[in-house]
């Protein structure tokens, strides 16, 4: 059975996200006490906290326009550099988007790669260096590997997110480059990155609910 995800699934699934990206809290924040300014956390789930202020004007809107407010929302709900990356690859995801009705399997990658591209450009950044883009880089790369040689829908959803579970353990031994990890002895050796925890989290929630929800 192949899946469709509305609008309103996909709020549905950002209302799970919430709930785990709180529940985080104490834990990413004595991450990125190690390895960053021990806000990652703070400024994260208070633009999740942010979108679900606006939850059933969103499940009211077309793909595309929701994606785009979606954007604009974490934008100002997170601040700082994160905020930015995290509306740019939203933003960049409605545009991707813009005649498109529902989520599928071949359009929810490129909803994915579309912000996966965007944070790159807008953070100067790439896969490697220990941050939230390790989760989503490895995530897509196995995705795709899991479409071409294949595999049904359940099966490109839990290649998604071991992808992702992957990319996050492996920041473990990343080196940083960008940040405060980056100007310490070791540059953040040895941790996970707070931000490819959190982008983990999500790209959990969207495989779960795929397999649960819509197949």
């Amino acid at each position: 059975m192949a899946f469709k995800l509305t609008a309103a699934d996909y709020v549905e699934y950002l209302e799970i996200t919430a709930v785990e990206i709180e529940k985080s809290g104490d834990y990413v924040t004595a991450l990125d006490a190690k390895t960053g300014d021990g806000d990652h956390w703070v400024n994260l789930n208070s633009g999740f906290q942010k979108v679900m202020s606006i939850k059933e004007e969103l499940k009211t809107m077309e793909l595309s326009s929701m994606l785009r407010k979606i954007g604009m929302t974490l934008m100002s709900g997170i601040g700082g550099s994160s905020g930015v990356l995290y509306g740019s690859g939203y933003i960049a995801a409605s545009k991707a988007l813009k005649d498109v009705d529902v989520l599928d399997i071949e359009s929810l990658y490129t909803m994915l790669k579309a912000e996966l591209d965007a944070i790159m450009d807008r953070g100067k950044a790439q896969p490697g260096w220990k941050t939230m883009i390790d989760s989503l880089y490895e995530g897509l790369e196995s995705y795709k590997k899991a479409v071409d040689e294949g595999e049904d829908e359940k099966g490109v959803m839990e290649a998604l997110k071991l992808g992702a579970q992957q990319g996050r353990d492996h920041t473990k031994e990343m080196e940083a480059v960008k940040g405060r990890a980056s100007y310490q002895t070791n540059k953040g050796v040895g941790e996970l990155d707070p931000g490819a925890v959190t982008m983990c989290i999500q790209l959990e929630c969207l495989s779960d609910y795929v397999i649960n929800k819509a197949l």
